[in-house]
């Protein structure tokens, strides 16, 4: 069987570019799938691509699909004879073999004689193969919108113009989207125009780096990154590049030739993040920043041409930012001429969600919420409630609008504009915080605040008109809320009672129809989060199990216990422990008994028990006062102490006696020992 490179290309008029890294790892997702589902042996499967193309190249593919020996079962043999001549059963299911009876065989199974049928299937070629896998393969891509081109009725991305179907240094015959396959691409659209003859699969990549095309995304990513640092230490400046901006920036050049441009220094009046908006959203620069970290007066971007003259393109596009942050810097002074207090009747207009209103009332819900979590935590109830009702209000400025995501930022901006305290002003910044898993939480109580408040009134909301995340939708990021506010409580050590939050915030809507369990219903659906919370934090699912079966409401105490039963979990008694305690478990399921009795110690008769009695007296007057203060690792480090008696107390005696009071009483001994560990989680849940 020999074995080849194959190439596909698929060439288009440019790609959008926040799709083209998909689009080529879902083209070589798929072309591998089918090749793998042929049984067609291959290497591995590199995605290319380049706003002009989407290309797959795999190494060492066979040529063909083995051969394979294909077993056929027919009628049973009672069925297929009869007085010793083949019935029309046999005579059938030979012809569907194209045999003779006499050429069929005897499959001796489990149930009985079968006739049978062997053949050796010769495979399939690749060239036979491909047109149907890469047909397939660009059906399935993840196309955002599709488009018809002039009369045709086949629709893509983008126009196609080229297809190229190489094995090795021969055209595999295949049409694909009304293409005929050849060995014909294109290089760069101005350095290159010419059409190229490939004369093999394995040139491609460095023919096409001839004809100005990087279309290694990983390489072009690379250059572009390395091209970007070395402009910024040319002009004493740091870069900051944002991956996504990257990606994008990826995506739009075949070519990249990294250019210094500059704007005028007033515009640094403007505050940073409008300007750095501007250039990121209307032009795909990168920022520059000095050695203080400010914002200097340039920008980087990526040309897709080596001009011969790069002085003009750096022109071309310093004329063009020019209006883009002269728009920026009109907004911010437009702005300021009215106080986001002027601001909030506007809000009035604006509907959060049909059900629950305006974002005016959503402010008015949260200013309740925010003073009253304010106060518990040692905050300024004050401050919160006064950044509750203007935390949205920059939400009808025209620079949020123009650049949504600044909102929360200009809100801080206009807030100290408008005298408005420090607390409020960095508040409103805050509320956004954090804005995922690992992002930082808010740095000041007031920050907190309206962050929770603003987060528990849209989880209590959704949840009360019946929009609870499904599976694939979740369009008000109750998710994502919800992490939000373990990690505001937890990283920021605040130890409040979840329910009575949701309580609060549940009160504060009008005539949900779906109030009944309503705080129930989210209280689970949180804690529920809890597990993705644990495990993005390193705990095992079994940790996280054997705390969510304790009825636990404070996120920070849960966090408590996660870390005491983790660090329990490592110890050499956990195992055995965790044995006992499901056995313990188990047997008070099986028996009537009251959980509440009191153990008797004239009825312990057995040395066993007796040890055991006294070893869980003992070890509760120890862990009570650590309960208490919610050191739970160091009470689980003295409950570990018990392993040595419970593993007597299994060992030497029996709880299923026949006296009913010497019965009971070694139930609730049981039981007493089963509620030590109670209290802080249920270790039988741990893995043994």
């Amino acid at each position: 069987m020999a074995v080849n490179t194959l190439l596909i290309e698929l060439g288009v008029e440019e790609l959008p570019p926040g799709a083209l890294a998909n689009l080529a790892f879902a083209l070589r997702d798929g072309v591998a799938k089918g090749l793998d589902e042929a049984e067609i042996p291959h290497g591995t499967a590199h995605a290319l691509a380049s706003p002009r193309r989407l290309a797959v190249r795999i190494e060492a593919l066979a040529d063909k699909q083995p051969d394979r020996e294909v077993e056929k079962r027919g009628p049973a043999l009672a069925a297929a004879y009869k007085g010793g001549q083949p019935t029309k059963a046999a005579e059938g299911f030979a012809r569907s073999c194209g045999v003779t009876v006499d050429d069929l065989i005897h499959l001796e199974t489990d149930k009985g004689t079968w006739l049978g049928y062997r053949e050796r299937q010769q495979g399939d070629t690749v060239e036979t193969l491909l047109p149907a896998i890469v047909n397939a393969a660009i059906s399935a891509l993840p196309v955002p919108k599709n488009m018809r081109w002039g009369a045709s009725r086949i629709e893509f991305s983008r126009p196609v113009h080229w297809l190229v179907l190489l094995y090795g240094d021969q055209v595999v015959p295949a049409s694909v989207l009304g293409l005929e396959s050849g060995r014909t691409t294109q290089g760069h659209r101005f350095h290159a125009p010419a059409p190229i003859e490939l004369a093999h699969a394995d040139d491609y990549e460095s023919v096409l780096e001839n004809a100005y095309v990087l279309v290694s995304l990983e390489r072009r990513r690379e250059r572009i990154r390395e091209q970007v640092l070395a402009e910024a230490e040319v002009h004493d400046a740091q870069a900051v590049i944002d991956d996504d901006l990257l990606e994008e920036v990826n995506g739009l050049v075949e070519w990249p030739v990294a250019l210094t441009g500059s704007f005028d220094e007033r515009f640094l009046e403007v505050p940073a993040e409008c300007l750095i908006s501007s250039m990121k959203a209307n032009q795909k620069y990168f920022h520059l920043l000095d050695a203080d970290g400010k914002l200097k007066p340039q920008f980087i971007t990526l040309a897709n041409i080596d001009s011969e003259d790069p002085q003009q393109v750096i022109y071309g596009n310093e004329k063009v930012i020019r209006p883009r942050l002269a728009d920026a810097a009109f907004f911010f002074e437009t702005d300021r001429k009215k106080t986001l207090e002027a601001r909030r009747e506007s809000l009035a207009s604006v509907v959060f969600q049909r059900e629950l209103g305006s974002l005016a009332d959503k402010a008015a819900r949260s200013e309740v919420v925010a003073r009253f979590i304010a106060g518990k935590i040692g905050g300024d109830s004050q401050a919160a409630a006064r950044a509750a009702q203007l935390a949205k209000c920059d939400l009808v400025t025209e620079m949020v609008l123009e650049f949504p995501e600044l909102q929360g930022i200009m809100g801080t901006y206009y807030a100290r504009h408008d005298g408005e305290s420090e607390a409020v002003a960095e508040a409103i910044h805050e509320q956004y915080l954090p804005r995922f898993a690992s992002d930082g939480i808010p740095s000041t109580p007031t920050g907190m605040a309206i962050a929770l408040a603003d987060r528990l009134d849209t989880l209590t909301g959704i949840f009360g008109i019946g929009q609870r995340p499904t599976g694939a939708k979740d369009p008000f990021a109750l998710r994502r809320a919800t992490i939000g506010v373990l990690n505001i409580l937890i990283k920021g050590e605040l130890d409040l009672d979840l329910r009575e939050l949701l309580e609060l915030a549940a009160s504060q809507h009008r005539a949900l129809p779906k109030a009944d369990g309503l705080v129930d219903d989210v209280m689970a659906y949180m804690l529920d989060r809890f597990r993705a919370w644990a495990q993005d934090e390193g705990f095992p699912v079994d940790v996280y199990l054997a705390v969510r079966a304790r009825p636990v409401t404070r996120p920070l105490d849960f966090a408590r216990r996660l870390r005491a039963v983790h660090r329990f979990s490592q110890r050499e008694e956990a195992s055995s422990l965790a044995a006992a305690n499901k056995r313990v478990s188990n047997i008070l399921a099986k028996q009537a008994h009251d959980a509440g009795a009191n153990v008797d110690a004239k009825l312990l008769t057995e040395e066993a028990e007796i040890a055991l009695a006294n070893a869980v007296a003992d070890c509760r007057s120890q862990v009570d006062p650590l309960f208490r203060e919610a050191a739970y690792a160091e009470a689980l480090d003295i409950l570990a102490t018990l392993r040595a008696p419970v593993d007597r107390f299994f060992d030497e005696v029996m709880v299923a006696v026949e006296d009913d009071a010497v019965r009971t009483n070694r139930l609730a001994l049981l039981a007493s020992l089963q509620a030590l560990f109670l209290e802080v989680a249920d270790i039988s849940e741990l893995q043994q």
